[in-house]
């Protein structure tokens, strides 16, 4: 019930304040499990998909933004999403069992395969959790492409500016194989970023976002 109150309130805000395009809606299922595998360029990425889809969906976000920043606590909590310490296996394991549940039950969950905000505006290599859910529930991966949510929050920011951002939802992927096999894994996480990236556009890094930032630091 707070969900789609706080959807009925969030859902309009968004559109007035970010002038949403999306494309491929029609991908996403009327009703049973999805995973929407998408890109990540900013704080508010996890807030805007649950907010501007008709469905419930659950994403994942480091348990640093239920801390941090006030703003982005906010959005957090009323998007509802599954915190995660990325620094403890244990925790992510435990994560990904609850987000198998929601699966399992039918239930919508969002995922950013590259487990961190990509430090320049590339795509970056995919961890393979997302493949772990996609293989253990069979659940059907669908590509989520978005563009223009970095100017929404940039780093540093205290309040959300106005501008344009987009969605694009890509058809409904299926793999076969063994979740418990790290070759099967990265197979399928690798595919998945291929269509992601296909529908961003953005240019493809070989490399883990986390470690890339590392470096910078």
């Amino acid at each position: 019930m707070l969900y789609q109150m706080v959807k009925f309130v969030a859902a309009p805000m968004a559109h007035v304040m970010w002038r949403p395009y999306i494309s491929g809606g029609h991908h996403v299922p009327a009703t049973g499990p999805a995973i929407l595998a998408a890109n990540h360029l900013a704080v508010i990425d996890s807030f805007l998909i649950p907010a501007l889809l008709p469905r419930h969906v659950t994403f994942t976000a480091k348990s640093e933004y239920f801390s941090g920043n006030p703003v982005s606590q906010w959005f957090m909590r009323l998007g509802g999403s599954l915190p995660i310490d990325r620094e403890s296996a244990g925790a992510a394991q435990a994560m990904l069992d609850s987000a198998a549940e929601l699966l399992e039950g039918g239930e919508l969950f969002g995922i950013h395969p590259e487990g961190t905000r990509s430090p320049d505006g590339r795509l970056y290599r995919g961890k393979v959790g997302v493949a772990w859910l996609a293989l253990k529930t069979g659940a059907p991966v669908l590509p989520v492409a978005l563009s223009g949510t970095e100017n929404v929050l940039p780093l540093g920011a205290k309040v959300p500016r106005f501008t344009k951002i987009g969605i694009k939802i890509g058809a409904p992927m299926t793999f076969e194989g063994d979740y418990k096999n790290a070759r099967d894994r990265r197979r399928v996480t690798d595919e998945i970023m291929v269509e992601i990236q296909k529908l961003s556009g953005q240019e493809y890094v070989p490399a883990y976002a986390s470690s890339v930032k590392a470096g910078m630091s």
